[in-house]
């Protein structure tokens, strides 16, 4: 099955809210023919986008195709979230790799940030927000999570956190079931469509030769691999894998990290404008919850409600993604049980079994960079910059991001998807528990 079709009409933006408000781009050419460049990015998302805008600004010729549309895929239908850290926590990554290594990978965290905010500020204006609260559902919880703030504070000098107990988030979220949590004004939140447009207009700015509707079958390697597609081909000196979720389809060599990225859905609700949002969050940040399968939610300028929530591990939609929503949105705001909606869609990512980006040199002039597992919005801005550095000659960060252990999914790419299943059927019940 080819996610690239299989859940959306070619050529066309989801039915977001995302969608229905924002400035879409010309469409692009379909490449035809054979063309020539220093760079062949595959992927128009954050991460394509950003490293083609970095090295077209470095004077590189840079090609992008993109099977579908500019911000088609995760980058422009996620939460919008610029968290924080990692998905793996600094001790773990202190275990696994080492006190230097882990403050090294804090600092491209933290530099991430700063990046998207930059780029959003500049190629999205008026979109970033700062502030997100993360909530928890139960007492241990809220003690691990202060616990951690006070860790980050001690031994990383990130004063950003704020332990909050329950009567403080009761405060800024009016959600019963929240036992308290952690607000970090470091962090911060945007439109991802809008930013991701932004990032499209700057790349063709610069000089970057853009392709729509076009996608990649097939990357021959050699010391000028060639890409090619159903109408064209792309002759580099370099190519970038930047297609996250959507990797399946690009021949043998990406199968490398195929058996470590898969795809799962997640699905987004936009209700109708509210006429009270104070009574829902009384400041305009972004929440996450302790859930597995994660709850998120924040406001939009014009007083929806944006939640995203619900597990599908097939690779299909599900049918009634609105229903699918609503249930765990009640279970947070009781006092939205009835609020009609308006917009849902649903959207494809990539996760590792670590949760932590996957980096890998398929060959020394072919990279990629993805795996973000839910955690993209910041680090696959910065995943852009770090191979625009290999590619220049500097790869002491894509290689530290390489280090990182990204194993496969166990049993092959035939067993993944099942045995995935299985496992987030069991945490998804897990949650509902309450265990």
């Amino acid at each position: 099955m080819n996610l690239l079709y299989a859940n959306d009409k070619p050529g066309q933006y989801p039915p977001s809210w995302y969608a229905a408000t924002a400035d879409l781009l010309p469409r692009q050419p379909l490449l035809k023919g054979e063309i020539n460049a220093d760079v062949c990015v595959i992927g128009a998302g954050y991460t394509g986008l950003s490293a083609a805008l970095h090295l077209a600004r470095a004077g590189l010729d840079v090609v992008v195709i993109e099977a579908q549309r500019i911000g088609f895929g995760a980058s422009g239908r996620n939460g919008g979230q610029v968290g924080s850290g990692h998905n793996m926590d600094q001790p773990a990554l202190e275990k696994r790799l080492g006190q230097d290594a882990a403050h090294a990978l804090w600092q491209i965290a933290e530099e991430a940030k700063t990046l998207t905010r930059e780029l959003a500020e500049a190629h999205a204006p008026g979109e970033y927000r700062a502030g997100i609260l993360h909530a928890d559902w139960h007492a241990r919880e809220v003690r691990h999570s202060h616990e951690y703030a006070a860790y980050l504070a001690k031994n990383y000098g990130y004063d950003q956190i704020t332990a909050l107990d329950r009567e403080a988030l009761q405060m800024l979220v009016h959600a019963p079931g929240y036992q308290g949590g952690t607000m970090d004004w470091g962090a911060g939140h945007l439109n991802p469509l809008r930013y991701v447009l932004g990032l499209g207009r700057a790349a063709l700015a610069a000089g970057v030769r853009i392709f729509e509707g076009t996608a990649a079958h097939d990357i021959a390697p050699g010391p000028r691999p060639v890409v090619r597609t159903d109408a064209g081909r792309v002759v580099a000196d370099h190519v970038v894998l930047a297609a996250n979720g959507y990797l399946a389809g690009l021949g043998r060599l990406a199968g490398q990290v195929e058996s470590r990225v898969l795809p799962i859905n997640n699905f987004v609700i936009a209700t109708a404008p509210l006429p009270d949002p104070t009574a829902v969050l009384s400041r305009d940040i972004a929440v996450y919850d302790s859930k597995f399968v994660v709850n998120y939610f924040r406001l939009s300028h014009d007083k929806r409600l944006l939640f995203g929530g619900g597990e599908s591990y097939g690779l299909r939609f599900a049918r009634d993604i609105a229903a699918k929503v609503r249930k765990p949105m009640r279970a947070v705001f009781p006092q939205l049980a009835d609020v009609e909606i308006d917009y849902a869609w649903g959207g494809t990512l990539g996760i590792t079994p670590t949760r932590m980006p996957c980096f890998m040199a398929l060959a020394p002039n072919i990279l990629s960079a993805s795996g973000y597992s839910g955690h993209g919005v910041a680090m696959a801005t910065m995943a852009g910059r770090i191979l625009a550095e290999m590619i220049r000659g500097d790869g002491a960060r894509f290689d530290l991001m390489a280090r990182v252990p990204s194993p496969a999914f166990p049993g092959g790419r035939l067993f993944a998807q099942p045995i995935l299943t299985l496992a987030m059927t069991w945490f998804a019940l897990r949650d509902r528990l309450g265990i």
